[in-house]
Formats: C-alpha cells, sequence, structure tokens
C-alpha cells in the first residue's frame, strides 16, 4: 500500500476516502494519488469536441486543478506525497488505466451505502471498478478519523481460485495487525455440514502461516446476509471479497455479490480480484 489512487468528484463522500487514504499512507510511508475525472461531451471522432469546445474545456480543467490543489493543502495530508491528476476520460475506464499506468497498490473510493453511489460514482461506475480492477478497492461509508481494522472479516468458499489473492488478503490484514476471521456461509441451495465445511476450510489454510486467523461458519438464508450478519455479530471493522466480474465465484458467489455488498454494507468493503 505504498501508492494509493482516489478518485474524487469533490463530493463528501469522496472526501471521506481521501481522509482514510491518508491515514493508510501515513502509516505505511506511502503516497496518494489525487484523480478527477472530466466526463466532457464530445463530436465526432474528436474526444475533447470541436475546436470551438477548447475554451470551455480548459476552463473545466483548469477549475478541477484547483479544486484538486485546495484538497491538498488539508491539513490531514500535511507530510504525505500527494499528487494530483485531471484525466479526459470515462470515470471506469480512466480510474482503471490510471490505476495500471501508476503502478498503484490501492484505490480508495468513497461511497453513500445502501442509498448507492452518487455524485461521480452514479450509475456502474464504481461497481465496474469493483468488478474488474487488478488491484484491491477499498469502499469507505462514512468519515472516520481514527481509522483501525482490529476485526477484518473474509468471506469466501475457500475454492482453489481464491489462493492467489487470498496472498493480498493475508497481507491486508498483516499491514493492519488485524484480526483475520475467515467465514464460510451456508446456505440452503448450497449446504455442507460443519465437518465438511471446517475439513474444506483447514486444507485451504494448511498452504498459509497466519498468526491471528479464526474459521467461521454461518448459516443464513443467502450468501450477503450471512456476510452482513456475521460481520455484524463481532463488530467487524471491514468485510474483505474476491470477485472476478459476472462470471461469480464458482460454488459461492453469485455474479453481483460483490457489488451487493458494496451497496448495502454499512462498514467498508474491500474487495480482491481472482
Amino acid at each position: 500500500m505504498k501508492k494509493i489512487l482516489i478518485p474524487t468528484d469533490f463530493s463528501d463522500h469522496a472526501e471521506y476516502a481521501l481522509k482514510v487514504a491518508a491515514q493508510i499512507a501515513r502509516k505505511n510511508n506511502g503516497e496518494i494519488v489525487l484523480l478527477h475525472m472530466l466526463e466532457l461531451p464530445h463530436e465526432g471522432s474528436d474526444a475533447l469536441g470541436s475546436g470551438s469546445d477548447i475554451p470551455e474545456i480548459m476552463f473545466f480543467k483548469n477549475a478541477a486543478i484547483k479544486r484538486l490543489e485546495d484538497l491538498m493543502d488539508e491539513d490531514y495530508l500535511e507530510g504525505i506525497k500527494v499528487s494530483e491528476i485531471v484525466q479526459f476520460e470515462l470515470a471506469f475506464d480512466g480510474i482503471l488505466n490510471i490505476s495500471k499506468k501508476n503502478n498503484v497498490d490501492l484505490i480508495v473510493m468513497g461511497s453513500h451505502g445502501a442509498s448507492g453511489f452518487k455524485e461521480m460514482f452514479i450509475g456502474s461506475n464504481a461497481e465496474k471498478v469493483v468488478r474488474n480492477s487488478d488491484i484491491p478497492v477499498l469502499i469507505i461509508k462514512k468519515e472516520d478519523d481514527d481509522f483501525k481494522v482490529n476485526d477484518f472479516v473474509f468471506a469466501s468458499d475457500f475454492s482453489d481460485e481464491i489462493k492467489k489473492p487470498f496472498e493480498k488478503v493475508v497481507e491486508f490484514a498483516t499491514k493492519f495487525d488485524a484480526n483475520l476471521h475467515l467465514v464460510m456461509i451456508n446456505t440452503p441451495n448450497n449446504f455442507r455440514s460443519t465437518s465438511r465445511s471446517e475439513e474444506i476450510m483447514k486444507n485451504f489454510m494448511s498452504s498459509y502461516s497466519v498468526p491471528k486467523v479464526k474459521m467461521h461458519i454461518y448459516n443464513e438464508s443467502n450468501v450477503e446476509k450471512g456476510i452482513l450478519n456475521f460481520a455484524k455479530s463481532i463488530h467487524a471493522d471491514l468485510i474483505g471479497v474476491c470477485t472476478h466480474g459476472r462470471k461469480g465465484l464458482s460454488h459461492f458467489f453469485n455474479g453481483s455479490i460483490s457489488e451487493d455488498l458494496v451497496n448495502h454494507a454499512k462498514r467498508p468493503v474491500v474487495t480482491f480480484k481472482i
């Protein structure tokens, strides 16, 4: 988590994400990249519109740079290396492209939670980022001046395809010195006995050495409700899940479980791409 990307539309929730990112960067001697996307109307094949649009384009760009520079002067960013980017591109494409070009380790985004994504993230932009980003995406729901992860819930079916992203899960938990709670959700449509569930989880964890880990089995009517209720029951600080897009996770997640959690969870959610 040495380089953290923060897409901002200058809304309150985007700033909540920036404040959390600042705390993470400070603890890890990291840096922050602030990104604002300008989605301007275009004509024909010219991505920036006709020549007559240039003065308007420059006005919006200069205004965005000024707002980014004002953000960079905030006290909570003092002592942290911060750079800004204004990009003429669709938000979803721009966030993913900039994260790759800048070798970003983590994307932090703000969300209104159950009411859905607003402002810059209205529609499917943030959900597309969660679904397609190759690097972890942390979704922040509210202002938190003392962001800590004492108890980190990671929900999975613990199949072999989870092993590679699980290395990032362990790294994430270690960075925060968190108690890692592994949970398998049993549902009526995909039910396993306790002994079988324990066997799957123990076999999965046999390849890893994680000092602060606990394994749990939780029964619920569906996966999303199970994750949310389990996280609530242990007062978790963070929920983690894996995703590989609309294909879903074999034997466990449907195609939208990560996006549903991002929209409905009251707690922060971090996603890891398979």
